[in-house]
């Protein structure tokens, strides 16, 4: 038999974008395993990734295109032709969009990070096609905006740095399941003599791991901060050269930080006012006798009303204490804005003939219900989803049902698996696996640009997100050469090559090679340089007063907890989050069943004492509800969890769910005080043991 091995990416919604050995065999890939030589990878993959050819090669693979034949979320469909497909779909393009095309959205996020598959072809044709802009708020946009009004961009501590650091606090993240490289050098650093302190309402898989696990309330960080700014002032344990040198609004700070000693910040965060001093005095002592002291901070911290607040106050920490001298030293929340992306290059917004509306992905349940009207404009007629499972992720689920489930929505889903969402597709299109497609990839984990070579051929009739858009293009009429651009020329133009970062980069090299490390120093901010508008980190900050926003570090209640919602807490009184399960990815990956037995099924992790008081035992089937719906979950009482706050790891499809619900029954789509990103964690809600 002949056999290849080819170098590919993990297209996931994952900072650790590891890079992947394809064996394959006449045809088949018989093997995937991580690249020994890539540095962040170093060979080795989740468990998740590990599976990568259950997923490709799962008998329930979408291969042919369907029409749907029963009522909308039933799931019943008939095989039709691409051509009938495409017909049917340009069809009811060209009639909307003669009358109205921004009635058609198109809905995307991160089912894969690709930047060819991604943002490419399916972007020309919205533009060209006039359709509304989906604002891709749902992950990320809350805890980015914060850190850009501080530190300019997504930039940070190198991945390849931690190891060093002699103190590191991962602050609302758990990387053993989200981010499993970087877990690998914060455990060599553990070994090499670090302290890792958790911070997490949350004993997760990471907090039972670190020396020290700090369970704050949800919505509470910037609060813990604060107070941790306070001591670190009073006790001078700041690097006051550093920050004259580096930093804009000290002074302001230092008024704002008096105002949280750490007895209101404890109280506020729901620990002890020791717990506040020790973290403080460890943090600025570390720094003060010359060691690397570094912060991994995710966003679990930004999903509450003041979470972009919260990421801009903790961004503010390393400045103060000049961690950002050392390259170890520092936060890191994303590396993104460390890559020359072409985007315009790629999506080519110049196609637009005017500034249509944006629609917010996180309120997609509220907006498929509006009807026309002077502010909002046309109703939503067409949504067209890819890379995405609305159904199941979106927030405040039954709004979105509902939104779906109008037969007056035309609903086109690309696809690799029948989810939640190709339930409620009026069409829907059989879409390529990364083993099948070409693409290149930045990453906002580590500092490497990848390239994806296809491993195998498109199984059944599956084609390419980009293939797709260029026969709709092709069927609306669009004649701009953009739209016959191949694969491998858009994959060439995915980075600015004329950027010094970049300026190394050749495509055939790099499919060759299939990663590359960008020419950065290999400590940002060491003497200054932040790629803010004052070029330092900016504790106070004037575009922030510019847009509404108070320029000062602060702490912004959640719209549902004790402290801000007493009346509510009363009827619902327990603050749910739901964090990834370890063998899912978002929605990815709950279909292969080697991972969802893993998982056993929808679990609620609550404190024995909450079980206790409601007489829950554990394994008991439980109900979880507020005035927004309901799901069904076993309890799992355990002290992971701390008083008040429970915990449903997610996110499941609700069709492979007992009641056919997950944890977004219960989320509100409430916006974040920036970047108007979702409100996940900042929910209340009831449990009660599910009557026989």
């Amino acid at each position: 038999m002949k056999s290849t091995q080819v170098r590919a990416v993990c297209p996931h919604d994952c900072p650790d974008t590891c890079a992947l050995l394809v064996t394959v065999q006449d045809g088949v890939a018989t093997e995937i395993k991580g690249d020994p030589e890539h540095p962040p990878t170093g060979g080795v993959l989740c468990t998740k990734v590990a599976r990568y050819l259950e997923r490709t090669y799962h008998p329930e693979r979408l291969l042919y295109p369907l029409r749907r034949v029963g009522k909308k979320g039933e799931g019943k469909f008939e095989r039709i032709s691409w051509d009938d497909a495409l017909t049917a779909i340009a069809t009811r393009l060209k009639c909307i969009s003669s009358r109205a095309p921004e009635a058609i959205l198109p809905y995307s996020y991160c089912g894969t990070m690709g930047l060819v598959q991604g943002e490419s072809m399916s972007s020309r044709f919205f533009h060209q096609l006039g359709a509304s802009l989906l604002d891709r708020t749902i992950c990320a946009s809350a805890g980015a905006t914060g850190y850009r009004y501080t530190i300019g961009a997504s930039v940070g501590t190198d991945l390849e740095q931690f190891q060093n650091s002699k103190l590191i606090l991962i602050w609302g993240a758990n990387p053993i399941a989200s981010n499993l490289h970087f877990w690998t050098r914060a455990q060599e650093a553990k070994r090499r003599g670090a302290r890792l302190i958790a911070i997490d309402p949350y004993r997760s898989l990471t907090a039972e791991k670190c020396h020290q696990h700090i369970a704050l309330l949800p919505g509470t960080d910037a609060a813990l901060a604060l107070g941790m700014m306070h001591v670190l002032i009073a006790e001078d344990l700041v690097d006051h050269d550093y920050i004259a040198r580096y930093s804009l609004g000290f002074e302001a700070l230092k008024q704002r930080a008096a105002e949280w000693p750490p007895e209101r910040a404890a109280d506020l965060c729901g620990i002890s006012v020791t717990e506040v001093v020790d973290l403080a005095c460890v943090f600025g002592h570390t720094a003060k006798d010359g060691h690397p002291v570094s912060i991994r901070t995710n966003y679990g911290v930004q999903r509450v009303r003041g979470g972009g607040m919260a990421v801009r106050t903790i961004a503010c920490l390393p400045a103060l204490i000049g961690a950002w001298r050392h390259p170890a030293g520092g936060i890191l929340l994303s590396s993104s804005g460390s890559f020359p992306i072409n985007h315009g290059a790629l999506q080519r917004p110049d196609l637009r003939m005017r500034q249509p509306r944006t629609i917010n992905m996180s309120t997609i349940g509220d907006d498929l219900l509006r009807d026309s009207s002077p502010a909002f404009g046309p109703k939503v007629e067409a949504v067209i989803v890819y890379n995405s499972n609305p159904l199941a992720i979106a927030p405040d689920s039954a709004k979105v049902a509902r939104g779906f489930a109008r037969e007056d929505l035309f609903t086109v889903v690309l696809e690799h698996f029948q989810t939640d969402t190709v339930d409620y597709a009026d069409i829907v299109l059989p879409a390529t696996t990364q083993l099948e497609h070409v693409d290149a990839h930045a990453a906002y984990g580590h500092l490497y640009m990848m390239a994806n070579n296809a491993a195998i051929a498109p199984m059944g009739e599956a084609k390419a997100n980009t293939e797709v858009f260029r026969l709709l293009a092709e069927r609306m009429g669009f004649d701009n050469p953009c739209f016959k651009e191949s694969d491998e020329a858009l994959a060439a133009q995915a980075f600015n090559a004329r950027d010094a970062r970049a300026i190394h980069l050749d495509w055939e090299a790099l499919k060759q090679k299939g990663w590359q490390k960008l020419r950065v120093v290999d400590a940002p901010f060491a003497e200054g340089g932040f790629p803010t508008a004052s070029g330092k980190c900016e504790f106070y900050s004037a575009a922030m007063a510019e847009d509404g926003l108070d320029p000062l570090p602060t702490h912004i209640a959640p719209y549902e907890s004790l402290a801000s919602n007493p009346m509510l807490a009363a009827k619902y009184p327990l603050a749910m989050l739901s964090p990834p399960a370890r063998n899912f990815l978002n929605s990815t990956f709950v279909n292969v069943k080697s991972l969802r037995s893993l998982e056993g099924e929808p679990q609620l992790d609550m404190h024995p004492d909450d079980g206790a008081a409601r007489g829950i035992v554990d394994g008991a089937m439980v109900r979880i509800f507020n005035d927004r719906g309901s799901f069904v979950a076993k309890a799992r009482l355990t002290s992971k969890a701390r008083v008040g706050v429970v915990i449903g790891l997610s996110v499941w499809w609700k069709k492979l769910a007992r009641d056919g619900k997950n944890a977004n029954e219960v989320t509100s789509q409430r916006l974040t005080d920036m970047g108007r990103a979702p409100t996940f964690y900042d929910t209340l809600v009831q449990v009660e043991t599910l009557a026989a």
